[in-house]
């Protein structure tokens, strides 16, 4: 494991780590954490240890404002994050490997079908627990939408911290069209998510499902929770991504 530090998409310094296999590389790997997670996230650093026993590298990353990069949460939105993946992405080809899968874990889903469309390297996208419309995530903060629009912005407390979100990270995502990214990102996809999701209903799957074209698999993480917080559960996510993306990788 490698920890290192790059610019971002808005100019701050962006905290990530590098996860590698002990022999041959096969392909990098980028991967894209849930709304206000990190990348030290359990399922994250399991489904990394899982893709690096398969001979895959993985990057993964702190969102700007979040886990250990700079920047202010409340001045980023979910085109700040499409961005840093892109950016992320940069820095890969110029000091390692541009990637050739990309993997998103709740928004962070979503945000790699818009960003997969940028990264010409891109063979493969795989989603865990996904929504099909960015705009998905504003129920977090539903009750304080009134009090975002009249005031600019409001703070609110998800997983135990606070969170200051503003209006223009409402009209970000409210301006997403996910739909149309999806039917054009011309990758490989492979859409995980577990039919008791309770945060995240699996109706999303069905509808980025619908919405992309082939070759496009769907696979079903049974009773995993949203954040794939078991070790069975992320183990055999990333033994199913690393497998399925060998079809297409160089």
């Amino acid at each position: 494991m490698k920890k290192f530090e790059f610019e971002g998409s808005q100019g701050h310094m962006l905290a990530a780590r590098l996860d590698e296999p002990e022999g041959e590389i096969k392909a990098y790997a980028l991967f894209a954490h849930c709304f206000t997670c990190t990348k030290d996230i359990y399922a994250a650093g399991r489904i990394a240890r899982t893709l690096t026993d398969n001979g895959i590298a993985v990057v993964r990353f702190d969102f700007t404002g979040l886990g250990n990069s700079e920047g202010d949460f409340a001045n980023t939105n979910f085109s700040s994050n499409v961005a840093d993946l892109i950016t992320t992405a940069d820095y890969m080809r110029t000091h390692m490997q541009a990637p050739q899968i990309l993997i998103g874990h709740s928004l962070g889903g979503a945000a790699v079908l818009v960003a997969s469309r940028d990264i010409k390297e891109i063979k493969a996208v795989a989603t865990l627990g996904a929504p099909a419309d960015s705009a998905h995530v504003a129920h977090n903060f539903s009750v304080k939408r009134e009090e975002i629009i009249e005031k600019g912005e409001a703070e609110i407390c998800l997983a135990g911290r606070p969170f200051t979100i503003k209006k223009q990270f409402l009209d970000d995502i409210e301006n997403q069209n996910m739909q149309s990214a999806i039917n054009t990102m011309n990758k490989a996809l492979m859409v995980m998510h577990g039919p008791l999701d309770q945060t995240v209903g699996i109706e999303n799957a069905e509808m980025i499902f619908k919405a992309a074209k082939h070759p496009k698999s769907f696979i079903s993480l049974d009773d995993a929770d949203h954040l794939i917080s078991r070790k069975e559960d992320a183990q055999y996510a990333g033994n199913v991504i690393a497998q399925w993306a060998s079809r297409y990788i160089d």
